[in-house]
């Protein structure tokens, strides 16, 4: 069997279509019960040549060879009740109480996978060996009516039906992802609407459901996989499309409705199935680190009252026999649980397997080179550009130089094999040399990977929050003296009040944990401050850099304090040029950081989590709200799944590649504690709170950006505002008034537990928004969908073309500035160059931090961008939806246009000029691919 599985799977097989049907043939041996009239557990094949025998069958399947047999429509439908001894054949009869009945068709669609060909060739070798198939096999459905049955009080059904693939197959070789079947229903004339359907699956395999189309009037959307009945005994339940809220719903449906509820919600015990549990539960961040290897592999647990963090998925894995309070780590033969429905299938699987290879192709040579032959540190910045593919290479005439033509052809073969190895050249390298330019670090701030840093500086000198008791004065070394050249006449008071000063402040996210991350092997920090200057053509330059280093509490005071920090100002010889350097490396290695772990990670994918799982938990798949979040929750769960597994986990990439190290859980909490809060997580309110906004009702949205020229910000509130115009029709459809939301029991109920459990650590918090009225909603799902998609396109699908490219965004940092009398500030002098290469990543490192990037950065084929819906059918009857959908959709059109006419401006320098790449990353379109531009539905990557 295990090769005629390889064989149908792995090669084109032609067959002609075969018409698996009842049979008159009724075998003397087979115990069948005499109700059954006509009903043959022995299938008859008819096509263009007679089989008679499951064996001819089988031969005739093995000797084909032009496309894969995919079973297109399977028509059998078994009604399963008592009532098969009528010899009534029309379409009704009647009951024993004189009821009419009705037969009522339903087309039934079943996404094929090489489970469900399996499973089918399984019954095959059953016909061969003239096994049995009994009704014990089969999807058993049944309708539920909208309606109560006044006898019983309780929902009226229809009689069961059952989908067997042992009664009748029909093959079709030009449709390869779904298969068709019709089945027939029983009801009584009084019947009434159907609302859902209940399907058991009786088979040893899972079955992804897609569809449900009842007589073409009643559409049911499952896109849901369907667990064998031994593994999960209750029977699953599908509504119709219809949104509906829970005050409206229909009397047959309301048990079926809480009970859906129930079964996402489980008991919150034991160990989830891996890739069968559909169960949505909450639990702490205790699977970060492995106890079991040793102390130094413990890391804290986010989620507690010293480790604040929003909540993650439970998986129910047993503890750590040595630490009971933490969670086993997954292992080879072990994957993170995340609910069925959420787990990678398909194209989007196999190109994130495809992009794995690659990256552990790709990192082959610099592991060589690097860990065994010792070789991986560059000796000069220009060496590192020999990692990226080159550039087509201007073609020769070969016809008239035909020994150029050879040598040629020569180097190719010399280089085809290492070339496959290298890396597609970042966008951020386009005119720039070696090492990032002042003028780049600032248009980086506003249209680069990290666009959520900078804020205006409204103090100066700056000040910190920290406790002074512990980590020194608070005010910072920065004077005035230093910044007033750069400033146009104006002093630093005129300079502020004219909004002509910013800054990227990392002081307070690092200096907590300096010591220890400058105790680990390899990795040097500062806590940087970095002030910007608006120059006339509207772009920042950086005018000053202040780094910073705790003070050691036993050296004598003031003296300390002055070496714990130190300004630099932009270069004036080559000494202070290679300083200035070095510097603005640590800047950008700070600004890595703190994307990847508060601005990506924190904010979008720990952050929405808790949303999603109680979604799934507290609102019906009735509910209009979940209808509508739904697209924008997809994946969301897996992809955070694998996170922990190699992204932010003890020894994982985050602490492997980039300077926070094992720290990196601890600055990810304390951002949360101090930090986040979801009222600031809108785009005009996070604006406004960095300085970088301020409402004026004069402007077309009620706000004025104080940098004119701010890709990120000038992009995104095209798209904030069509976003919240679509959300506020939408709402104001379902809710016409306050009370309305108030009382809407799921609703509250989801809000509710996002607070209390989710982000229970935040529980008792004032700034969360009320959700009492239509506004509020608008404002809150708006602010959601948002986060979902907009924002984390912004922060993660440019992170390999604008932060691919070490020198100038480099993730760590090896060595602090030298300084006179220091050991190493000899070499310095004789080799600056080689000194700023010594302190970045080696070879390994890079060639390891890019093959992740160019992972995250990848849109798969079956992307589903901003403004698609691929299934409108939930709105089939709601007209004002499906025009809000649809002049969203164009609305994202529109903007596309204005970005790219943007982007063509040469007035807006932040996007345009010479060696500048466009922003691309908020036009909702793209390719699959790293394309640095594209809008995803949700988190997805």
């Amino acid at each position: 069997m295990v090769g005629m599985v390889k064989e149908i799977l792995g090669q084109s097989v032609a067959v002609e279509a075969f018409c698996f049907e009842v049979s008159a043939r009724c075998y003397t041996h087979l115990n069948i019960n005499k109700k059954h009239k006509k009903v043959s557990l022995f299938p008859s094949f008819s096509c263009s040549s007679v089989l008679t025998t499951p064996q001819e069958l089988m031969n005739t399947v093995r000797s084909s060879a032009a496309a894969t047999p995919i079973i297109k429509r399977r028509t059998t439908t078994i009604i399963d009740d008592d009532d098969l001894n009528s010899n009534n054949k029309g379409h009704h009869h009647h009951d024993e109480d004189g009821v009419t009945l009705l037969k009522i068709s339903a087309s039934v669609s079943i996404k094929n996978s090489k489970e469900l060909m399996a499973m089918m060739l399984d019954y095959f070798d059953s016909f061969n060996n003239n096994s049995i198939i009994g009704d014990n096999r089969g999807i058993v459905m049944q309708l539920v009516s909208t309606q109560i049955d006044p006898r019983t009080m309780e929902a009226k059904m229809s009689k069961r039906a059952v989908l067997d693939w042992s009664r009748e197959l029909l093959f079709h070789g030009d449709n390869n992802e779904r298969s068709t079947h019709k089945v027939e229903f029983e009801i009584d004339s009084n019947f009434g609407f159907p609302g859902a359907i209940t399907v058991t699956n009786k088979y040893d395999k899972e079955i992804f459901l897609e569809s449900i189309s009842i007589e073409g009037f009643v559409e049911i959307s499952c896109n849901s996989w369907v667990q064998p009945e031994k593994l999960h005994p209750d029977k699953r339940i599908f509504f119709s499309n219809k949104a509906c809220l829970p005050c409206e719903t229909a009397e047959g449906v309301k048990e079926l409705r809480k009970e859906e509820l129930r079964q996402k919600r489980g008991d919150g015990k034991g160990t989830r199935k891996l890739n069968s549990d559909r169960v949505y539960d909450y639990d702490v961040y205790n699977d970060l680190g492995n106890p079991s290897k040793g102390n130094e592999h413990v890391r804290p647990i986010l989620g507690t009252i010293k480790h604040p963090s929003p909540r993650r998925c439970r998986t129910g894995r047993p503890p750590v026999i040595t630490h009971e309070e933490y969670e086993s780590c997954v292992n080879a033969f072990m994957e993170t649980y995340v609910p069925r429905d959420e787990v990678f299938e398909g194209v989007r699987k196999e190109a994130l397997d495809v992009e794995r290879v690659k990256g552990i192709t790709r990192n082959l040579i610099p592991f060589i080179r690097t860990c065994i032959t010792k070789c991986g540190v560059f000796k000069d910045l220009s060496e590192m550009k020999n990692i990226y593919k080159r550039k087509d290479e201007t073609k020769h005439d070969e016809e008239n130089n035909p020994t150029l033509a050879i040598h040629h052809v020569n180097k190719l073969f010399q280089d085809s094999f290492e070339e496959y190895f290298k890396f597609s050249t970042p966008h951020i390298i386009t005119g720039n040399g070696c090492c990032i330019r002042d003028e780049e670090l600032g248009r980086q701030a506003l249209a680069g990977v990290n666009p959520l840093s900078i804020k205006r500086l409204q103090t100066f000198p700056p000040v910190s929050d920290l406790d002074p008791s512990m980590y020194g004065p608070q005010e910072s070394a920065l004077k005035e003296e230093h910044i007033i050249s750069h400033l146009d006449g104006m002093s630093v008071q005129q300079a502020m009040e004219a909004k002509k000063l910013f800054i990227l402040d990392y002081h307070d996210a690092y200096m907590p944990f300096l010591k220890g991350i400058n105790a680990q092997e390899d990795r040097k920090a500062y806590a940087t401050r970095t002030i910007l200057y608006l120059t006339k053509v509207g772009t920042l330059k950086p005018i000053a850099i202040e780094l910073s280093l705790p003070n050691d509490p036993e050296g004598p005071g003031e003296q300390q304090q002055q070496q714990s920090k130190q300004v630099l100002t932009p270069p004036l010889d080559a000494t202070s040029y290679w300083l200035w350097q070095l510097a603005k490396s640590h800047v950008c290695s700070n600004d890595a950081g703190l994307h990847q772990l508060v601005h990506h990670w924190l904010r979008t994918h720990a952050c929405m989590e808790p949303f999603i799982i109680a979604a799934h938990r507290q609102m019906s798949a009735m509910h209009p709200i979940f209808k509508l979040l739904k697209p924008h929750m997809k994946c969301t769960l897996q992809i955070n799944a694998l996170a922990r597994e190699a992204l932010i986990n003890g020894g994982g990439i985050i602490e492997s590649d980039f300077s926070t190290g094992r720290y990196s859980t601890e600055i990810i909490s304390a951002a949360y504690k101090d930090w986040w809060r979801f009222d600031m997580e809108a785009l005009p309110a996070d604006l406004i709170r960095r300085g970088l906004a301020e409402p004026d009702r004069t402007q077309p949205h009620g706000i004025k950006l104080t940098i004119e020229d701010y890709p990120y910000a000038n992009d995104g509130l095209l798209i904030w505002f069509a976003l919240e115009r679509m959300v506020r029709t939408y709402v104001n459809h379902y809710y016409h008034n306050g009370l309305m939301v108030r009382s809407d029991s799921e609703l509250q109920g989801w809000y509710n537990e996002v607070i209390n459990v989710g982000h229970g650590d935040h529980a008792n918090a004032t700034w969360w928004p009320t959700l009492a009225t239509p506004r509020d909603l608008t404002s809150v799902l708006t602010t959601l969908i948002w986060i979902a998609s907009v924002q984390h396109s912004a922060v993660n699908f440019g992170q390999y073309p604008l932060g691919g490219y070490v020198p100038m965004r480099p993730p760590l940092v090896k060595k602090l500035l030298p300084k006179e009398g220091d050991p190493d500030y000899k070499e310095f002098l004789e080799d600056p160059e080689g000194y700023l290469c010594s302190s970045l990543p080696d070879l390994f490192q890079t060639t390891k931090f890019l093959a992740v990037l160019n992972i995250l950065s990848q849109h798969p084929e079956d992307e589903e961008y901003i403004g698609q819906r691929r299934d409108l059918s939930d709105w089939a009857g709601e007209p004002e939806i499906i025009e809000a959908f649809y002049e969203f959709s164009i609305e994202l059109k529109r903007i596309e246009k204005e970005i790219e006419k943007r982007n063509r401006d040469q007035n807006l320098r932040n996007r345009c000029g010479a060696g500048i790449p466009p922003y691309e990353l908020l036009i909702a379109s793209s390719g699959p691919g790293v394309t640095c531009r594209g809008v995803p539905n949700s988190i997805s990557t």
